[in-house]
């Protein structure tokens, strides 16, 4: 399937997605045989542990399974490399039947332009992020990036014409921020967000949702993946949502 910029990735207006981050293809597919058919469950995140192991056959097990879910890349993090290699990125994951892939452009604006525009080229959807879930991140906090960064680069997402954006659930100051700003850059109801870092992390899913908007997804992993029983763990988290 082709996506356009304007196109959703998910039809329901609040699901969970499962980062898929197992280390093999056989508890990818472990996984996926036990949340098949789990109410609120729309789409499945797949990272750099499934691009090793090969995605075209990650992609391949999660269709087998689950026709027609969306399937995103998350290369944790994408758009950090020179803007010449967005094409290849780009290319590569439609041509393994990724439908959406996550760019968080660290590397500036040159870098970001290419990158979404690559992928919007090669008929992926896009999802931008500019701040991550974990401590000492931005340089008020003792990190490495400035803290206007996040700012910019949704700002600049939007002249794009990304509407789907990753903040992080277990920041819900940046949560409301970020989605502040996409407010008035685009418009209420013109954007979807997608949030990350709940359970294990610390983010109450509930607490995101109070301010999240009508239109977001939570993106949850080892609170399902390493759940002892992963059918009942995705049912109980996706019990919040729906």
């Amino acid at each position: 399937m082709i996506m356009k910029p304007n196109d959703r990735i998910i039809t329901d207006q609040k699901s969970v997605i499962v980062s898929a981050d197992v280390s093999e293809l056989g508890g990818l597919e472990y996984l996926i045989q036990n949340i098949k058919g789990v109410l609120g469950i729309k789409g499945i995140k797949i990272g750099f542990r499934m691009a090793f192991q090969g995605i075209k056959k990650a992609v391949h097990i999660i269709n087998k399974y689950n026709f027609n879910m969306p399937v995103i890349y998350d290369h944790q993090k994408a758009g950090n490399d020179i803007p010449a290699m967005g094409k290849g990125f780009a290319e590569d994951l439609k041509g393994a039947g990724v439908t959406a892939a996550i760019l968080f452009p660290f590397a500036g604006p040159d870098t970001q332009e290419m990158w979404t525009r690559a992928c919007f080229d090669a008929g992926l959807q896009v999802l931008t992020g500019g701040i991550m879930t974990h401590p000492k991140f931005l340089s008020s906090e003792g990190g490495y990036i400035a803290d206007d960064v996040p700012e910019r680069i949704f700002r600049f997402a939007c002249q794009l014409g990304v509407k789907h954006f990753v903040v992080p659930g277990n920041k819900l100051h940046w949560v409301k921020y970020l989605r502040s700003i996409l407010v008035r850059e685009l418009g209420e109801d013109n954007f979807v967000l997608y949030a990350p870092g709940f359970i294990d992390q610390g983010g109450n899913i509930n607490e995101c949702a109070a301010i999240a908007g009508k239109e977001w997804h939570a993106i949850v992993g080892s609170a399902i993946y390493k759940a002892k029983n992963i059918r009942q763990a995705a049912i109980t988290v996706t019990q919040q949502i729906i």
